[in-house]
């Protein structure tokens, strides 16, 4: 198992990119830190999974960070890898953004994985394969109408995980970021049903012809975590089935 003896954290785990990773990291051997808001469904999820779970206030209050790594080192007494998925998407254009919006946005999606890395490095320093993988988007290097905030927000957890992955190689921690493009998950997926069309036209722009799945960030995400990628550090994977090969 590529993660025997490792503990990890990894948000936004009640469904999606984070479910998927959370199940497949404990399948692998780790000790997993699932961490999601309370009314997520987060102990459903796991019922059948050997997980501890942490359903805690949202991850943008300024102390869930340490909340929430504190909870990992009571359980694990140790910290190997965190996984930063949890993340809020906003469609509104730039002339009627509003503040509330706007700063929602960046905390959840970056100022929340900022101070969770900060939380944890200390105990990453400790760690003979530290690993930090943080969700990005493909939108961090493209855009589209209405996703101003989403994509400035996703643009920085791409210069944040290359800062910390500078700052932190002398310890031997790697940081990397994943860029997914159109995938089916918790959040998606009641808008595709009710568009088929929709979804149609996102699967038809995939090289591949079809939409993503959590299982494929999962194994992207385990590849990162795993000694399999233990020379990859700065770096975006983008895991988005050819999707923007035509942009």
């Amino acid at each position: 198992m590529r993660l025997d003896g490792r503990a990890a954290i990894v948000t936004g785990a009640a469904s999606g990119i984070g479910r998927a990773t959370a199940q497949l990291f404990a399948a692998e051997g780790a000790r997993v830190l699932a961490v999601d808001l309370p009314g997520k469904g987060l102990l459903e999820a796991h019922k059948n999974h050997s997980l501890t779970v942490c359903a805690e206030k949202s991850i943008g209050e300024p102390d869930a960070a340490e909340i929430i790594v504190d909870a990992a080192i009571g359980h694990f007494s140790r910290l190997d890898i965190v996984m930063n998925n949890a993340g809020v998407a906003a469609n509104m254009f730039v002339e009627a953004m509003t503040e509330e919006v706007w700063n929602h946005t960046l905390n959840i999606n970056l100022s929340a994985q900022m101070r969770i890395c900060r939380s944890a490095i200390p105990h990453l320093k400790k760690s003979p394969a530290g690993r930090i993988i943080n969700v990005a988007s493909v939108m961090a290097e493209g855009t589209d109408y209405g996703l101003a905030a989403y994509c400035a927000s996703k643009a920085g957890v791409a210069g944040l995980t290359r800062t910390l992955a500078l700052e932190l190689g002398k310890f031997g921690i790697t940081a990397n970021y994943l860029e997914p493009g159109a995938i089916e998950t918790g959040m998606t997926k009641p808008l595709w049903d009710a568009r088929p069309d929709v979804a149609d036209i996102w699967a038809k722009k995939s090289a591949l012809r079809r939409l993503g799945q959590p299982i494929d960030l999962a194994r992207a995400a385990l590849f990162l975590a795993s000694d399999d990628g233990g020379f990859v550090t700065g770096h975006g994977l983008v895991v988005d089935g050819g999707l923007m090969l035509r942009v």
